[in-house]
């Protein structure tokens, strides 16, 4: 089973992941949990995130790129589910052997993430992998789809329709 948890702050003005999410809802075993719409007031259901979590396979953590960060529901969301006893520590092996895709969105091209001393967008992938991998998670390679704000609707469809095939293909391996 594929879950994704899906942030966005402002999914009303979301064209890219929006036009992700339509091409993988009629999916078998996707599941997708929104949390602005289940948590508008930030109180995260933990027991229902995680037994979410304990029926996936693979997780996907979708969300646009803000400030070069996750939203602030998925960080709150990433501090309180995953925790110490169940997610890692003494004890802590729920989602070992499970998988975690990063779904990404940018406004900016790939470029635009060569600021710093450590430039390229890979860099901004290593906090979600080294807690993924902290886990027992599985990283698997990220799915990013850049210059969200100028993407013409047809290049965006084709992107979107990539996304569904890198789950298609997850599924035909997972499932032999």
């Amino acid at each position: 089973m594929i879950l994704i948890i899906y942030a966005h702050p402002y999914p009303e003005h979301s064209h890219a992941n929006r036009s992700m999410l339509e091409q993988v809802r009629d999916l078998a075993g996707v599941e997708i949990r929104t949390l602005y719409h289940l948590y508008p007031d930030f109180n995260i259901d933990i027991g229902a995130e995680q037994a979410a979590l304990a029926k996936a396979d693979l997780i996907i953590w979708q969300h646009p790129m803000q400030w070069y960060s996750i939203p602030p529901l998925m960080k709150l969301w990433i501090d309180k589910v995953l925790s110490h006893g169940w997610a890692y520590g003494e004890g802590g092996k729920a989602l070992h052997g499970k998988s975690l895709m990063w779904a990404v969105t940018t406004g900016g091209s790939e470029h635009h993430f060569g600021l710093g001393d450590h430039p390229g967008f890979d860099v901004l992938a290593q906090p979600l992998q080294a807690t993924a991998l902290y886990c027992g998670l599985n990283w698997l390679r990220p799915f990013s789809l850049h210059d969200a704000f100028i993407c013409e609707d047809e290049i965006m469809k084709m992107h979107a329709s990539r996304y569904r095939q890198r789950l298609l293909d997850w599924q035909e391996v997972d499932n032999g």
